[in-house]
């Protein structure tokens, strides 16, 4: 199933696309199911509800406003964004550090999470705004000190696209302190979908492609991560609860600007499009604040 969050910002409404017999799609309003698409609602089982409630037909379809829709991250406050760094070996080896023997982990303000085709900005004083297309894991229900592999999957409720925008100077020359870096304001795009595992099929199994006023910059795969999905949350879970609605950025392959001739870092006006096979696709004019 892909769910999503349609609607002005701050007042999304929860939607879930159902797919018809001629390859179209209907929008069907949760409005009667849950009042958004949150920790709450994967806790209580919502997907199971959503997906009884699409099989008995008593959704009612959703007519797009003229103009359309405005699709919001697909997920309402996540209660953090945890991010694995360095997690692709192209990834690491770009940008000069070494392979890691454990994942990264540093932590991303939850108010940086934005639809996927909101307009980001490039913070004031900025010179070294950077891209990473990543898969981004959202938790279903509460993760602590799992014990298998096989937990940890059945602790994700799906699977999104997400831009961890990175500042490098903030994160890596000013003080050292990465999440000063990624933590500026509209700096994580999110969306368009969250797609459940049964339809997003295996995690190490997807495409991730980026590009930049349409040159292609990043090509990667989730099979070449240093630490799959499963371990990120099993490992994850020895030292932090996951709740329900978290956001996990799981890291990014080789293609960022940093680690590219002439570091070409986004400025006023460009154009930053990614996707991942079966997650759907993002759009982002990067603007200055």
């Amino acid at each position: 199933m892909r769910f999503l969050r349609l609607g002005p910002r701050g007042a999304e409404r929860p939607t879930v696309l159902d797919p018809i017999d001629d390859g179209r799609e209907r929008y069907l309003s949760l409005d009667d199911v849950t009042r958004d698409i949150d920790g709450p609602f994967l806790a209580s089982g919502g997907i199971d509800l959503v997906r009884e409630a699409v099989a008995a037909g008593t959704l009612p379809e959703l007519a797009p406003p003229p103009g359309g829709w405005r699709i919001g991250a697909p997920v309402a406050r996540p209660g953090k964004v945890v991010c694995i760094g360095l997690n692709y070996r192209d990834h690491a080896e770009e940008t000069g550090a070494a392979i890691p023997e454990r994942p990264v982990v540093f932590m991303k303000d939850p108010g940086t999470v934005v639809g996927p085709y909101d307009e980001v900005l490039i913070p004031r004083g900025s010179r070294k705004t950077d891209w990473e297309v990543e898969l981004a894991v959202v938790i279903g229900r509460r993760a602590r000190y799992l014990a298998s592999r096989e937990e940890a999957l059945a602790c994700v409720a799906g699977y999104a696209v997400s831009n961890d925008v990175s500042e490098r100077e903030f994160q890596l020359e000013f003080s050292g302190q990465w999440d000063l870096g990624k933590s500026c304001e509209t700096f994580n795009p999110l969306g368009p979908w969250l797609v459940t595992p049964d339809e997003a099929g295996d995690p190490q199994e997807l495409r991730l492609r980026l590009s930049v006023d349409g040159v292609g910059r990043q090509d990667g795969h989730t099979k070449n991560m240093i630490f799959d999905v499963a371990e990120i949350v099993r490992y994850l879970s020895q030292y932090l609860v996951l709740e329900p609605g978290d956001v996990i950025n799981t890291g990014t392959p080789a293609g960022v600007a940093l680690g590219l001739p002439g570091h070409p870092y986004l400025r006023p006006g460009r154009c930053v499009e990614l996707e991942i096979d079966r997650l759907g696709r993002q759009r982002q004019t990067f603007q200055q604040a």
